[in-house]
């Protein structure tokens, strides 16, 4: 019988927050995106009791990937074990177990054990998945602390919204529009240069120059999940000074009358240290958020209007 080369690993962490809190939030996947940097999006596939199934869009070694994994929740000893269902290769195997820990009413020690192999156990493979498990801990840990810190503090560096607008047209022709953002220098009068890569369907990596209002640009790099022709969720990995965190989603909703309602959800983390740098001395968390608001909003709502009359001229 043949023996495998499997290793195993462990990262630590030490999180200003009650253990039933940290432990809540890695339960809680849909909100992965806003706690581990590695992560673009997750939902479930299945859920049955301390049983189940989720789908993971993350980013390992700068690349994109994908994959299942099966979770067993154990809230009363505070841990969760997972195993990915088809690894991604180099992978040949990869399970883990969340361990959370009290060393105090606010203070929780947070362990991350992985079990890993790799395809033939091939050593380049090995080396690939060993540097990921290592970069993607050691950033997903000072995150998960991050983000359970800032939840349990209520800080106001965070802010939500939405656009919607409603079209004449089909939720295909506007997901379309959205989806080719290889097209959008020709489209969208406030980007200036795009490079879209899309090696696996579904699956985008989008680096964009965008045009400010005073006619300067900056440039953001995203992970973009696609559903076609209901959903394109991102996560930027590139920022803007102004931001430590930008995730979104794009959503189509066609009604029985013909009419699609798109809509452009944003969240973000304000970055405290740049706000006077970029929006002067005197400028607050409260001007960062309007800022924020206004130009994320402001994009949001051109690309909307933009694929409206996309839209609607096809219809």
């Amino acid at each position: 019988m043949t023996e495998h080369s499997v290793r195993e690993v462990e990262h630590e962490i030490t999180v200003a927050a009650p253990p039933a809190d940290v432990y809540r939030l890695l339960a809680e996947v849909e909100n992965w995106p806003q706690i581990f940097p590695p992560s673009v999006y997750v939902d479930y596939l299945e859920r049955e009791g301390n049983e189940e199934r989720i789908r993971i869009w993350a980013t390992a070694n700068g690349e994109a990937k994908n994959w299942k994994s099966r979770r067993t929740l154990d809230p009363d000893k505070l841990r969760i074990t997972f195993w990915q269902e088809v690894p991604a290769p180099p992978v040949a195997e990869m399970s883990g177990t969340w361990i959370v820990e009290q060393l105090g009413e606010q203070e929780t020690r947070l362990r991350l054990l992985h079990t890993y192999r790799a395809i033939d156990d091939d050593p380049e493979g090995l080396e690939w998945i060993e540097q990921a498990v290592d970069s993607n801990s050691k950033a997903e840990l000072p995150g998960l602390k991050a983000g359970v810190e800032n939840a349990v503090q209520k800080d106001k560096l965070s802010i939500s919204f939405v656009d919607s607008l409603r079209i004449s047209g089909s939720a295909k022709d506007v997901y379309d529009f959205v989806n080719e953002a290889q097209l959008w220098t020709e489209r969208l009068p406030h980007v200036a240069d795009v490079e879209l890569t899309e090696e696996t369907p579904g699956l985008q990596m989008l680096r964009m120059n965008t045009r400010a209002k005073d006619g300067s640009t900056h440039t953001t790099e995203s992970v973009r999940v696609c559903f076609p022709h209901h959903r394109i969720a991102y996560k930027q990995t590139t920022l803007p000074a102004l931001m430590t965190l930008h995730t979104g989603r794009w959503d189509f909703e066609e009604g029985a009358d013909g009419f699609t309602t798109a809509s452009s959800q944003h969240t973000v983390v304000i970055n405290p240290d740049n706000i006077t740098s970029i929006l002067g001395p005197e400028a607050d968390i409260v001007e960062a958020r309007e800022f924020i608001r206004d130009a994320l909003g402001n994009n949001s709502r051109a690309t909307l209007g933009h694929a409206k009359d996309y839209a609607e001229a096809r219809g």
